[in-house]
């Protein structure tokens, strides 16, 4: 028994020669729908640290839009650099076409990191550590989103499986059952990792310790990648770093982890009284 692939078309609608992709439909909803989330959280200041949210609630519309540049950038930047360098040094021109894909997922952190802390530090009296916070809080939905997006387009799927739900994806050239990695992702690094969050933030209140809820994040988002990797094909331009086993994304999601563990550890034992509601 395998699972049908549902076969959806991976442009949305078309507008004459306009095309809209679910890809691009699943940053857009990521970003607004984040931001809508963000802004509850940011109202809410209890929640917080000393009751300051990093920004105020109105602000993030404004961050919306930094959001949104800084994953396009940091996410098309990263690519370049972590999985085809050589193609593009020698066709550099080639760097702005992302008609055919090309995101990274790290880079994109990395890009929306540095938007956070210049955000911040632009409305000038935030803590950058609660920006981190609140990033970690709302990346989750655009996570979800964007995996569901990857099955859509039938890419990034993993190795061949004989569990019951495989899926034979029309992109594959061989045809075989295998398992929906982006499917995997999405529940984990998406639906499972929000869900953990929102536990930590509305019943542990750990906003209120700068630096803990994005170290809760990269623990989880590292460590829900590199489970997924184990079956998840690798770029083909890269393939495999070593034994058959170790891809790029393991590479890039265990600074994550190591990073996420040190910002708990550091929050959890920062000696400074905390607000309670």
């Amino acid at each position: 028994m395998l699972l049908p692939f549902p076969n959806i078309d991976p442009i949305a609608f078309a507008i004459g020669p306009f095309a809209v992709r679910w890809y691009a439909l699943g940053y857009l909803f990521g970003v607004g729908l984040g931001a809508g989330y963000g802004y509850l959280l940011l109202a809410n200041t209890r929640l917080w640290h000393k009751g300051e949210p990093p920004f105020a609630a109105k602000d993030i519309w404004d961050f919306a839009f930094w959001t949104m540049l800084a994953i396009v950038v940091g996410g098309r930047v990263g690519y370049v650099l972590f999985y085809n360098l050589p193609y593009y040094l020698a066709n550099p021109a080639e760097i702005i076409n992302t008609l055919d894909g090309g995101m990274s997922y790290h880079g994109g952190m990395l890009g929306l990191m540095l938007a956070v802390i210049l955000f911040t530090w632009r409305k000038g009296n935030g803590n950058w550590l609660s920006g981190l916070d609140l990033i970690a809080s709302v990346a989750t939905i655009g996570i979800f989103l964007v995996r569901i997006a990857n099955f859509i387009n039938a890419e990034l799927y993993g190795a061949p499986t004989s569990l019951p739900w495989g899926v034979v994806f029309p992109t594959d050239p061989e045809q075989l059952p295998r398992h929906p990695s982006q499917l995997y992702e999405a529940a984990l690094e998406g639906l499972l990792l929000f869900l953990v969050i929102r536990i930590f933030t509305h019943v542990f209140y750990s906003l209120r310790r700068p630096g803990m809820v994005a170290g809760i994040f990269g623990i989880g988002y590292g460590l829900s990648r590199i489970a997924v990797e184990f079956v998840r094909l690798p770029d083909v331009q890269i393939g495999y770093l070593y034994g058959g086993w170790l891809t790029m994304g393991m590479v890039l999601s265990m600074p994550l982890v190591v990073a996420g563990l040190a910002l708990v550890v550091w929050a959890a034992t920062r000696r400074e009284s905390l607000v309670r509601g």
